[in-house]
């Protein structure tokens, strides 16, 4: 039921088709998913987290990813973890390492011999989640899986994170909403 009204909430909300819009990768589309309308939404923050839930790896303990679209999923998703009765904690990854306060680029609370989902809203070509898991190996965090809520590489953010060895799911395809590239 989650994984519908997902996908409801994202069309209705989420989706532009009055493009073109330039992509984190370069790459311009004439359509955008503006994730953050449902992500940052309360009822479509219920559906992120109880349809990202559904699809952890059950020996993940934490969730999260590339600040900033990747925070409200990960919080999503450790909610709904503890409604459930699954205890997940949620990070973040900055961009870049500070030099202040506790420093590093890894916020949360997560460490060294962690188990992790790395999530992450749209992937084009995976980079800002392959990001995440390099930053998140030099700490010796052990990512098990990404989970997009939608991909839109055709097929090639799957193959990146199945060579640096992390399996990869996507909630949604381009297909499932309604668009074509």
């Amino acid at each position: 039921m989650s994984r519908q009204a997902l996908l409801l909430h994202l069309v209705e909300h989420a989706l532009r088709t009055d493009g073109p819009f330039t992509l984190r990768s370069g790459q311009v589309s004439s359509w955008y998913l503006d994730a953050r309308q449902t992500t940052f939404d309360g009822q479509g923050a219920v559906f992120v987290g109880e349809t990202v839930l559904g699809l952890m790896d059950p020996t993940a303990v934490a969730v999260g990813g590339m600040t900033m679209g990747a925070d409200p999923i990960a919080v999503a998703t450790a909610i709904a973890g503890a409604r459930a009765g699954r205890p997940l904690r949620a990070f973040s990854i900055r961009k870049e390492a500070k030099d202040h306060g506790t420093g590093g680029r890894v916020v949360g609370p997560v460490a060294a011999g962690d188990r992790v989902t790395v999530v992450e809203d749209t992937t084009t070509t995976g980079s800002a989640a392959m990001e995440a898991i390099e930053a998140l190996r030099v700490e010796g965090i052990e990512v098990v899986q990404v989970i997009a809520l939608v991909d839109r590489s055709g097929g090639a953010a799957r193959e990146r994170f199945e060579t640096a060895g992390v399996p990869f799911v996507a909630v949604f395809g381009v297909a499932d909403l309604g668009v074509e590239e």
